[in-house]
């Protein structure tokens, strides 16, 4: 979802807080909100923004460790949670770490995981292959305590209970996650408007080898680089272009908002009927589309980290994101974005911040691992669930769906081409409609027994 609708309330006559502001509510009983944070004005060469987010996660971790206390954590293998695991063992964290192992025959993630394991001290590292832990969509059926919005994190939130478990039996008392690290460390490509007009040469570089690695089209691309219109006009086309599939366009404010082909009519009527109200008096997070992106970008990822929080108050054992943090999201945002995010290498900028203390090989990787096969399995595993919710289906009932399309998504999920995204979404809307729905059943206790 598009600021500012991604960060609004789904309840009747609730408005909710914008992300950087405040409620102040006066003596007299007046409730006013206001702005309390602003990015940074500063644009700082690449070390320098290094140094300075270095030390804001580095004062991020350490406030939340005492030395010798066991702390769960997350050692992927990538760069983000890995580099929190190096920050907390240097805080004097005991860390227990845990690593799952995707079957996918080109993952990488154990191997990284391992070797980085090896560097560092006071550390069980956990290992799981795929198999031992809760299948993808495990729990689908099971109500959840209510929440603000639908949740992304329903497919795994089951495994997540699985690790957690893990870690409070070694007597880990809080989580750390590395989620927020793709956010917050990389801007989006959205940078290149800027650079081209402001270091045309470089901006020029910066296009060609981001179209070959994102496969833009040619015309689309130039196109979209070229374009000058306000964050309203793109609001408003964006309305009018629903519901047709979100082509690759390049650089733009952000992502076009897409439907997947289980939309109803309605669905996307009342979505162009917002956006076009959204468009009347939008403001973008920044008058630059480049930093507009990447602090959009940085609020879903506070959003998601929400979701995780909730999840994790169930299983027992809260979730810390420390790439969340407002001092450690300024010190990224004080980056040069074309120099945070280089086509040519991975993160450099956190890359350069955790030179000499996380082992190069970790910095240097390039690849990124998935589940897919275990994704497909878990669908297949749970198609009753699935079954039964397309033959009763909530979102169908309201409107929102249509009951044929919806049908065919949910017992045939292995025909969707690139619909993951769009799927996950319905079923965790659906889930959320279940769980409205439960909550506010009567209990047998409270019915009144009805007159003969």
């Amino acid at each position: 979802m598009p600021h500012p609708l991604a960060s609004g309330a789904l309840w009747r006559d609730v408005h909710a807080v914008p992300p950087g502001h405040a409620v102040e509510i006066s003596p007299d009983g007046r409730v006013l909100t206001r702005r309390w944070w602003q990015p940074p004005a500063r644009e700082l060469p690449l070390r320098e923004a290094a140094a300075g987010l270095r030390d804001a996660l580095r004062r991020a971790v350490s406030l939340r460790v005492r030395p010798g206390e066991v702390v769960g954590a997350d050692l992927s293998g990538g760069m983000d949670s890995t580099s929190l695991c190096f920050l907390a063992a240097e805080a004097g964290a005991r860390l227990a770490a845990v690593t799952l192992d995707w079957r996918a025959p080109t993952n990488q993630d154990r191997t990284y995981a391992t070797d980085a394991a090896r560097h560092l001290t006071g550390v069980e590292h956990i290992l799981f292959a795929s198999a031992e832990v809760p299948a993808h969509f495990s729990g689908l059926d099971e109500h959840q305590d209510l929440t603000d919005e639908p949740t992304v994190a329903l497919r795994d939130w089951k495994q997540q209970q699985y690790l957690a478990d893990a870690m409070l039996a070694r007597g880990a008392r809080w989580r750390m996650s590395g989620h927020g690290g793709d956010h917050v460390v990389q801007p989006p490509p959205a940078y290149l408007h800027r650079l081209l007009r402001h270091a045309p040469g470089s901006g020029m570089r910066h296009a060609a080898a981001l179209r070959a690695q994102h496969r833009w089209p040619r015309g689309v691309s130039v196109r979209t680089l070229l374009d000058t219109r306000s964050y309203a006009s793109w609001l408003t086309d964006t309305a009018t272009q629903l519901p047709k599939p979100s082509p690759p366009t390049g650089p733009g404010w952000g992502m076009r908002p897409q439907l997947p082909p289980w939309a109803s009519e309605q669905t996307i009527q009342l979505c162009r009927d917002r956006l076009h109200a959204a468009a009347q008096d939008a403001e973008p997070l920044h008058h630059e589309r480049g930093r507009h992106a990447w602090i959009h970008t940085i609020q879903q990822a506070g959003q998601v980290a929400g979701h995780l929080s909730h999840h994790a108050a169930l299983a027992g054992l809260p979730v810390h994101t420390p790439f969340c943090d407002d001092a450690v999201i300024d010190a990224a945002l004080a980056a040069r974005p074309y120099e945070a995010a280089t086509p040519w290498s991975y993160k450099p900028l956190l890359a350069t911040a955790l030179h000499g203390l996380v082992p190069a090989p970790v910095l240097e990787r390039t690849t990124k691992d998935h589940c897919g096969i275990e994704w497909h399995e878990g669908l297949r595993l749970h198609r009753p669930v699935l079954a039964a919710w397309a033959g009763d289906s909530r979102l169908v009932a309201a409107g929102l769906a249509d009951e044929e399309q919806l049908h065919r998504a949910l017992l045939s999920p292995e025909l969707l081409t690139g619909g993951a995204v769009e799927l996950e979404a319905t079923l965790g809307a659906e889930a959320w409609l279940r769980d409205l729905e439960h909550t506010h059943q009567p209990k047998e206790k409270d019915v009144a027994p009805t007159t003969p």
